[in-house]
């Protein structure tokens, strides 16, 4: 800021870091405060956004150019590291966004619902049913490291034979 006002590139910067800033809190509050999946999904998008446009604030100079060397320096050059994860991150995004769609899509045919509490006590109800499975630790019950090891359809050979 050189004088009472800040330049057209100070303004540019300020408003891609309010953005990204926004952006990150509307979509945390979708992620945190919805039921629906879908809802939670969009909240995602949204922080992705948030973040991928903090990036590129990051890597943000006022009247620079773009960082292609040929044989003079002209000025200051963008830093392209951010414009690079940038990218990385936006396909990284878009498979977990897939991912989470899939799953989506999965959870309403089995459940019947997008709402992640009636989710919850759908499998809640459903594993009520299910029959506990033995304990089958080691320490209740200890196998002997010189016990032969039964195979289906063979038999066991004896301390003296073979089978």
């Amino acid at each position: 800021m050189t004088g009472l006002f800040p330049s057209d590139g100070e303004l540019l910067q300020i408003a891609l870091y309010g953005g990204a800033v926004g952006l990150l809190l509307v979509g945390l509050y979708g992620m945190v405060a919805e039921r629906n999946l879908m809802r939670i999904l969009l909240g995602l998008a949204l922080v992705e956004a948030g973040v991928n446009m903090f990036l590129v604030a990051v890597g943000f100079r006022a009247e620079a150019v773009a960082p292609i060397l040929t044989g003079e320096t002209s000025g200051p050059m963008v830093d392209p590291l951010p414009q690079a994860l940038v990218l990385t991150a936006i396909v990284i995004g878009v498979g977990v966004l897939a991912f989470g769609l899939a799953l989506a899509i999965k959870a309403k045919a089995v459940c019947n619902t997008l709402d992640v509490q009636e989710m919850a006590a759908i499998i809640a109800k459903d594993t009520d049913d299910v029959p506990v499975p033995p304990d089958l630790s080691p320490a209740k019950h200890p196998v002997e490291p010189t016990a032969p090891v039964p195979v289906a359809g063979r038999t066991v050979a004896s301390e003296g034979g073979a089978s």
